[in-house]
């Protein structure tokens, strides 16, 4: 049954605003985001309801690059879009008619599943919400609490925007922790969805549409293993054991070395000096030059 929030963007005594201050529009639209891999798109699949709606619904299997283009601008525009001019009542209403059957191992039905579901729509939010912390935390800096409070605040300020009901919404990052935690352990699944987004993990990337194939044989040996351990180094431990991706202590000891040379002050100063257009998504710079 799903529940849209009615007033929702007004119910904010317990959030704090989005803007230029606020450390979501800091780390959200950052461009080193990709060294996460696609952590938030494969953990949201590892909910069956959610990964069986983008195996019966989306292009995402025929046509992966196209599905993140249209799927990716309205998001960045409900976070860096203004409180009263904003995505996020568009992107819940993509998803009125993502709804099924859920299949049981047998592949009978065990019940029913729709997106807009509170449960099931909070969740895709959540992997967003821990997205900015686990990217900020890793390649960053490493976050206080206090900080990390606030990111959780200011994505209840994100979240009221599309106008669903905010049941399953934690109150504190405390709880969101928890939350967090007992959907990994009790509730995640290895989805075929799920599966199906780390599969170059083993097999290496496609060539891409209008790429030679030839250009793009040279281009892997070098794109896939390092594609292979952003995305497996920045899943949690749960999710690579779910899915079966190899990673040794080996490997984790290279992650994180190479995540402490990122948080690094030369690297961070750097960065920092480098143009807005390098450093953040156009989606950004228009938030933050509206101010």
């Amino acid at each position: 049954m799903t529940e849209l929030a009615e007033n929702a963007p007004e119910a904010l005594d317990d959030a704090l605003p989005l803007g230029p201050g606020s450390l979501v529009w800091k780390y959200f639209g950052e461009n080193r985001m990709y060294l996460i891999g696609p952590r938030p798109a494969v953990l949201q699949n590892m909910l069956a309801e959610l990964g069986q709606g983008v195996l019966d619904h989306s292009t995402f299997f025929s046509d992966t690059a196209e599905r993140l283009k249209r799927t990716i601008p309205p998001i960045f525009k409900t976070v860096y879009g203004s409180e009263q001019d904003n995505a996020g009542t568009q992107v819940r209403d993509f998803h009125h008619n993502i709804k099924g059957d859920l299949p049981g191992p047998d592949g009978t039905p065990v019940g029913r599943y729709h997106a807009l579901d509170p449960e099931t729509y909070y969740w895709a939010h959540a992997t967003f919400v821990e997205q900015v912390i686990y990217f900020a935390d890793t390649f960053v800096k490493r976050l206080t609490e206090a900080e990390k409070e606030q990111i959780f605040l200011e994505s209840k300020t994100w979240y009221r925007r599309y106008g669903v009901s905010d049941r399953p919404q934690p109150a504190t990052y405390a709880e969101f922790v928890q939350y967090w935690d007992r959907m990994l352990t009790e509730v995640a699944v290895p989805h075929k969805s799920a599966r199906y987004g780390v599969g170059y993990v083993t097999k290496g990337f496609p060539c891409p549409k209008g790429v030679n194939p030839l250009v793009w044989k040279a281009v892997a040996k070098v794109f896939d293993p390092v594609a292979a351990f952003l995305t497996t180094g920045g899943l949690p431990p749960r999710a690579r054991d779910l899915l079966g991706l190899p990673w040794s202590e080996r490997q984790e000891r290279n992650y994180q070395r190479f995540a402490a040379f990122c948080r690094s002050r030369p690297v961070n100063w750097a960065w920092d000096r480098l143009p807005m257009s390098v450093r953040y998504s156009k989606f950004a710079q228009v938030g933050y030059a509206r101010g």
